[in-house]
């Protein structure tokens, strides 16, 4: 053997795993990072006002957890964002969209409509009128959706392929701290104004949002192909670009029925203890003010570190490990919540629980849109993130509005118990797919 080769053999020293963690990381210093930290932003804020946010709002006015459970319902747009994503993907907004073009054009419009729709929700009654409620959130979630395909969509075109991870982990930065004004923010303004001026404050950061839309560049279009020798009526072209080609790209793909159940289960179990959450911290008795510095502040802060974890893992040692080691990690942190019940209401163990299960839940976070983000063709990237991110959300949202019925009927042990055993189906189907892609089959898009 060579004097070169054995050189090659020795372990990399301390100083190079440096270099090379400290040039994962220089992927953070790009300006356009900046851009899609505050469109996470934009998209975060909007999400808990149909969640938790409004699971604590129902469980202070004194709604029953079975139809809390239920009022998670509201957010079944994101479950089938993927049926109107086709029109975001190849029409442009009349007169904005010639000015700013199609990706911003569709953000800004939903945007605007978004900051009225939390304004008005914030009239509403849920304990005397829950309808209302129930129909101003459905609204919220229908623009907020809408205002996710277009991001997404951003997001991917605006990155190559090589950046998705630092993209990733940019966006759940700006999407967590979205989630923590509409979270700690509205939780613990609501101790001390009426919920009406919380939604008025949570419209107006919405609105302020719209500056990062106006001056953000546009990416470069990238047209679905046409087929010129075939001939057929415009119409139903249309409809083939804009429905069929994206459906049809993605089920050429290998095992892409086990990607789409991964898809579904990967967060299946946070999913279900996440409805739950703030119900549970209520009986604990915990206040909102407790909730927002614990629950909402120092989470995010620990979820923020397991995201920037996150994204330095997915480059450093690429998506399918980095997913992996969330996975196994997020599951492992539910089991804190157990304990938090045996324990009972205690702010100190809270910091642990939610330390452990946001720092965890960031790293899967950050290596689960990465991966979301490489399975995209560039032609249909709106369409395609769209029916991905809805499958992700009917686990958040229809399979897990059972948590109310399950935390009814089982003590709150059993409960976060049997959350993480939920993650295994996910993470066995990751194993499985991780084996395909070393033997080669083209699983992602181009």
């Amino acid at each position: 053997m060579t004097q070169g080769a054995q050189a090659s053999d020795k372990p990399p020293s301390w100083a190079q795993r440096f270099a090379a963690w400290r040039q994962a990381m220089a992927i953070y210093r790009d300006p356009r990072m900046l851009v899609v930290l505050g469109m996470g932003f934009a998209s975060g804020l909007p999400l808990l006002l149909t969640l938790s946010t409004l699971s604590y709002w129902l469980s202070k006015v004194g709604v029953d957890k079975t139809a809390i459970g239920l009022f998670s319902l509201v957010g079944v747009p994101y479950a089938f964002k993927f049926a109107w994503s086709p029109v975001l993907d190849h029409l442009r907004v009349p007169v904005l969209g010639r000015m700013l073009g199609r990706r911003r054009s569709w953000i800004l419009v939903a945007q605007i409509a978004l900051a009225g729709a939390i304004v008005a929700m914030g009239w509403t009654d849920p304990q005397t009128a829950p309808l209302a409620t129930a129909v101003a959130a459905l609204v919220i979630a229908f623009l907020s959706a809408t205002q996710d395909i277009a991001i997404d969509a951003y997001r991917i075109e605006i990155l190559t392929e090589d950046e998705q991870g630092g993209g990733a982990a940019a966006t759940q930065l700006g999407y967590r701290i979205g989630l923590l004004a509409a979270g700690a923010g509205a939780l613990a303004l609501s101790d001390m104004v009426d919920w009406r001026w919380v939604f008025a404050a949570l419209g107006l950061l919405m609105a302020a949002s719209i500056v990062i839309t106006l001056v953000a560049p546009e990416p470069k279009l990238v047209e679905a192909p046409h087929d010129a020798s075939r001939r057929i009526p415009p119409l139903l072209e249309r409809l083939n670009v804009m429905v069929l080609q994206p459906l049809t790209d993605f089920a050429k793909r290998p095992a892409w029925v086990a990607i789409l159940a991964f898809v579904l289960l990967y967060k299946f179990g946070d999913a279900i203890g996440g409805v739950m959450a703030n119900p549970f911290y209520n009986e604990l008795g915990f206040t909102g003010l407790e909730i927002a510095a614990i629950t909402k502040i120092f989470g995010v802060i620990a979820t923020l570190a397991g995201i920037a974890v996150g994204g330095i893992v997915v480059a450093r040692y690429g998506v399918m490990r980095a997913l992996l080691l969330g996975g196994v990690l997020q599951a492992v942190s539910n089991l804190l919540f157990s304990l938090q019940a045996a324990i009972g209401h205690d702010t100190a163990m809270l910091a642990v629980s939610i330390g452990g299960d946001n720092f965890t839940g960031g790293i899967g976070s950050a290596a689960f849109v990465a991966y979301l983000s490489m399975l995209c063709n560039r032609a249909f990237t709106a369409t395609q993130y769209a029916l991905l991110t809805s499958f992700m959300a009917v686990g958040r949202t229809i399979l897990a509005s059972a948590g109310g019925w399950l935390a009814d009927n089982v003590d709150w042990v059993t409960f976060f118990a049997l959350t993480a055993l939920l993650a295994i189906p996910g993470l066995a189907l990751l194993l499985y797919l991780w084996r395909l892609e070393r033997k080669g089959p083209a699983l992602r898009g181009a």
